[in-house]
């Protein structure tokens, strides 16, 4: 099941939040050999803060399977401070309806299947915790790859903020994914998981009033 988890939460969940840096340290330090700040083989950075909302797929056992980050660019977030170049035409925004998705990774560990369905389960993670807290959009900094393979794939779609830059000989842009009930149906009926999979998507308190 996929959960909202945040520091006021994660003690019911045994320990999701180094679980969660050590998947991440394994994917962006060990697989793709990005220069990210770790300290005993957990990657983090300056937007791993209080206010963060981590969406983490675990299992029976409390293992964590996949995560993604979320934070409100009402704070300080990742395209804001360290990628506005790769912005063109668009306002950076700074309000409370609209979140920066980032450091999604799913346990390469894991057999495909498992691996596509956590995938999928995230991204209806993003929309399902969207609906519940009153989120309009959420934007990103992700290689094109990632936005063809899983949110464009998912039949979610988005809108690029500015053309792809090459990052470590990587091809990258910045874009933007809107939050309805369209677009969670059009992921749904997509993936062909129709039924919730997010535990909790109002618990967490993100100071939005949760949408109709």
């Amino acid at each position: 099941m996929l959960y909202a988890v945040t520091i006021e939460n994660a003690h019911r969940f045994g320990d999701v939040l180094p679980q969660l840096l050590r998947l991440r340290y394994k994917q962006f330090r060990e697989r793709q050999g990005y220069d990210v700040r770790v300290f005993r083989e957990m990657e983090f950075d300056q937007y791993d803060t209080p206010e963060t909302v981590y969406l983490v797929r675990l299992d029976e056992q409390k293992r964590v399977q996949g995560t993604s980050r979320l934070n409100s660019t009402l704070s300080p977030y990742m395209l804001r401070e360290i990628w506005p170049h790769l912005v063109e035409g668009h306002e950076l925004p700074r309000a409370a309806e609209v979140w920066e998705g980032t450091r999604i990774c799913v346990d390469k560990a894991l057999p495909a299947a498992a691996r596509e369905r956590i995938k999928w389960e995230i991204v209806l993670g993003y929309l399902e915790f969207g609906l519940g807290n009153g989120i309009a959009r959420y934007i990103g900094i992700m290689q094109s790859f990632i936005w063809r393979r899983v949110f464009i794939q998912s039949g979610w779609g988005a809108e690029f903020l500015g053309p792809e830059h090459a990052i470590d000989g990587i091809k990258t842009r910045a874009g933007q994914v809107q939050v309805s009930r369209d677009a969670l149906q059009r992921v749904r009926e997509t993936t062909g998981i129709f039924e919730p999979v997010l535990a909790n998507p109002g618990e967490v308190r993100t100071g939005l009033a949760k949408a109709a």
